[in-house]
């Protein structure tokens, strides 16, 4: 089974266009034009089953292609549009399509296909060979459209549209049961496409007996007597009226019979699934007497025996399968299978001499703005701004390129930015009780909700009943900021000058901070769990304090989330909804976990990202290009993050402040503490980029003063690959593996750019300088990073 990927952000932007006219090609299509204008976009993931039928899910920006007419066999295609909008033409035909519709011809008819604005298809090609033999007689389609509402095409139709969420993750026996379904369904298409015309000299009643005959002989492959009065019997007709037909198109009943039955041997001998059975076996298992009449009756079809061809056709597929399950060890004979507080009254100030160590001058004494905390910046040099967070200042779970911003800045400003967790009502006393905007923000009472959206989803949460946004997207994000003249293409620099704990005000707490960790029904783990209950969602508090250098968290207690009624009277019975209140009288708590643990303190902010484009209101959870929910705690004082621009003014929202988070946050969360962070914000224009490390950037890249860190995603863009139902597609489909690939392309894609290395040179510093490490696996969309360290350019000494 072969299995590739494409995306044209595997290349650099001027020649991902070429790159995309290849990938094309070898899924026999290609492209005629790709609308002016719009922003290239396309990706492929596509499957070839081992009787050589090809899967393949593709994305993409507005475009025309056509399929390849030249083709010297009769294959047939079959496309499923997922979503957006298209048009199909050929000599006579002329459809238009909406998502959801499903369409098919021969390749060698002039089939022209066009996607309006970004669209998601699976197209699917069977070999002309595979339908010569399960239809009696050959057949081309014309361009046709199946009804995906009601029949056999509504069933395909939701078939392929399941099938587009595991192209790329399906092993080699369960490939087998899909391709076999698929034939069979295009086979009832075609012949339902056909009832009306009559086969080369037969009658359209003569037509109709034969496919109707030929459903009840696949039925009964399997009993070894079957017969032509069994058949004839069970359709109502007479034995030789049934002859009589099959002799019309030129066979007869038992070359048919002969032909279907060899046919499902042919395909089981190949599939892994029965690796274990003996050709005799198989023979017998699909209606065959005698092994030596099965073996010569296989060579006059084929040409070759049958062990020959499970031969030739199963060691490529067994070489393998036993790479994929071995990779990187040796065999039996040696041979290698595949080659970190603020104090006072003042919370939350930064104190400016803090700073002396990013700026060529001190910074001026900030101060807040009066009201919703608000500063507008000059149109000429640079300005300091202070944001302060509150309940008109943040957007609860979400980014959306339609908020206005709360405050506007020139390229070169710097900004100070209040942060609160969303995590702080897990413990009231401690992280919200005496701090004016953080009970602004949290305030929830029978007759008054401060933030009422919260997350993605409808307002009247109508889809799960849990509030308005539904809790799809959970950070308090504080913005957003828009940067003055930035437009799409551009390139944002976010230098990270500081970040300060926001100390708690509760006068019994000592000034101290303190943050939550939760090993949610979202973690890694959650499914692993070893004691009981084996379904537990367990907080763990932690006091933070800085003032005696030391730096470190210490857990103070946890206890176990119980069904929390919020102030609306609704019962979450999990952590589904963010800043539900928790009655600790409701929970057990346990005091002095973890003793003698100290956790370095890594204050970082877990959500640094710009605006997308591709939707009005977008799940903050899932990561992206855009950046967003990185958490990656490298995003820390000293390091700068570049992020590529979608929408006018940028749109900058920052959130999620954690103190400390070890690489792939395993339990679901960091430990989620508020946070105060001062930021540098310069804007590159992209006329500008040339020669610059973030030239051509599509993807978060991270800089210390050591490392230059890229992200790579399950899903660079899921917003516009998985498209339609993406923000819940995310979720049921990242895979490690697929991150992996993107960080690797990346990678390579920025030493071959930046560093001038030529793609083996790349590839191998890859393999014995970049490491590799899993960021994430709880953002939906999950992420690996690779750290390329300076040093081994000389732009860096070591420490």
């Amino acid at each position: 089974m072969k299995q590739s990927y494409f995306t044209m952000e595997m290349h650099p932007e001027g020649s991902r266009v070429a790159a995309w006219e290849k990938a094309l090609e070898q899924l026999d299509m290609q492209l005629l034009q790709i609308e002016p204008g719009v922003d290239t976009f396309g990706t492929i993931t596509s499957t070839r089953s081992p009787l050589g039928i090809t899967f393949a899910r593709l994305t993409s920006c507005s475009q025309e292609l056509k399929f390849d007419n030249e083709l010297p066999d009769e294959s047939v295609w079959i496309c499923a549009l997922l979503s957006g909008n298209g048009h199909a033409v050929d000599e006579a035909t002329n459809l238009d399509l909406r998502a959801g519709d499903l369409i098919f011809g021969a390749f060698n008819e002039l089939v022209r296909l066009s996607f309006r604005g970004n669209c998601r298809a699976i197209v699917v090609k069977v070999p002309g060979a595979l339908l010569k033999a399960r239809l009696i007689t050959p057949y081309r389609p014309r361009l046709s459209q199946a009804s995906s509402q009601d029949g056999v095409g509504h069933v395909l139709s939701g078939f392929l549209s399941a099938l587009s969420d595991t192209i790329g993750k399906l092993a080699e026996h369960e490939i087998g049961a899909i391709e076999f379904s698929c034939l069979e369904f295009l086979v009832s298409i075609l012949v339902s496409d056909a009832r009306d015309e009559p086969l080369a000299g037969s009658s359209v009643t003569v037509t109709a007996n034969l496919y109707r005959i030929s459903r009840y002989i696949e039925a009964q492959l399997g009993n070894p007597n079957l017969s032509a009065t069994d058949i004839a019997d069970a359709s109502g007709v007479s034995t030789r009226y049934l002859q009589k037909l099959f002799k019309s198109v030129g066979t007869s009943f038992g070359q048919t019979l002969r032909r279907r039955r060899l046919e499902r041997c042919r395909a089981d001998m190949v599939n892994p699934l029965y690796v274990h059975l003996s050709i005799s076996d198989i023979c017998f298992r699909w209606g065959f007497n005698d092994a030596a009449h099965f073996s010569r009756a296989f060579h006059d079809e084929f040409g070759l025996s049958p062990r020959e061809y499970r031969r030739q056709k199963s060691v490529p597929t067994a070489q393998k399968m036993l790479f994929e399950f071995n990779r990187g060890w040796p065999n039996g004979t040696g041979d290698l299978i595949g080659a970190q507080r603020l104090g006072g009254a003042g919370r939350g100030v930064v104190q400016p001499q803090r700073l002396q160590e990013y700026r060529p001058t001190d910074l001026a004494v900030l101060s807040k703005s009066s009201g919703e905390g608000v500063a507008k910046g000059s149109r000429s040099g640079s300005r300091e701004h202070y944001l302060a967070v509150s309940e008109k200042t943040v957007h609860w779970g979400y980014f959306s390129k339609s908020l206005p911003p709360v405050l506007e800045i020139d390229s070169g400003d710097v900004v100070t930015i209040e942060t609160l967790t969303h995590h702080a009502y897990d413990d009231y006393e401690k992280m919200i009780k005496g701090d004016e905007a953080a009970e602004s923000v949290f305030l929830w009472t029978k007759d008054r909700k401060n933030i009422t959206r919260r997350g993605a989803g409808p307002l009247d949460a109508s889809v799960y009943g849990r509030g308005a946004g539904e809790g799809l997207g959970v950070h308090i994000c504080t913005g957003p900021i828009a940067v003055r003249g930035a437009q799409p293409g551009d390139v944002i620099e976010l230098q990270i000058l500081d970040i300060q704990l926001r100390p708690s005000a509760n006068s019994d707490a000592k000034g101290v901070a303190y943050g939550s960790n939760a090993a949610a029904w979202w973690g890694f783990h959650h499914n692993q769990l070893l004691s009981d209950p084996k379904a537990r969602e367990v907080i763990t508090i932690y006091e933070i304090d800085g003032s005696n250098g030391d730096n470190y968290a210490v857990a103070l207690y946890n206890f176990q989330w119980t069904p929390q009624k919020d102030p609306a009277g609704i019962v979450h019975p999990i952590m589904d909804y963010p800043g539900v209140p928790v009655d600790h009288g409701t929970v057990a708590k346990k005091e002095g976990v973890l003793k003698g643990v100290k956790v370095p303190v890594r204050l970082h902010f877990g959500v640094i990202g710009l605006a997308p484009k591709e939707a009005d209101i977008v799940d903050s959870v899932p990561p992206a290009y855009f950046g967003g929910n990185l958490d990656n705690w490298r995003a820390t004082k000293g390091a700068t993050v570049y992020l590529p621009v979608a929408v006018p003014g940028a749109l900058l929202s920052v959130g999620d402040p954690h103190a400390s988070q070890g690489d792939g946050e395993i339990g679901g969360t960091a430990i989620e503490c508020s946070l105060t962070g001062v930021f540098r914000v310069i804007l590159h224009k992209k006329q500008d980029h040339a020669g610059k490390p973030f030239h051509d950037i599509n993807y978060p890249l991270l800089e210390t003063p050591t490392e230059w860190i890229i992200h790579g995603f399950s899903f660079p863009n899921y917003l516009a690959e998985l498209s339609g139902k993406a923000q819940a597609n995310v979720y049921r489909t990242s895979s490690l593996d697929f991150a992996m690939q993107d960080a690797f392309r990346k990678t390579r894609r920025f030493l071959m750019q930046n560093k001038g290395l030529t793609e083996d040179e790349a590839i191998s510093l890859i393999s014995v300088a970049v490491d590799f490490g899993v960021t994430q696996v709880v953002n939906g969309n999950w992420c690996v990073h690779a750290i390329i360290r300076k040093v081994i350019f000389g732009d860096q000494q070591e420490p």
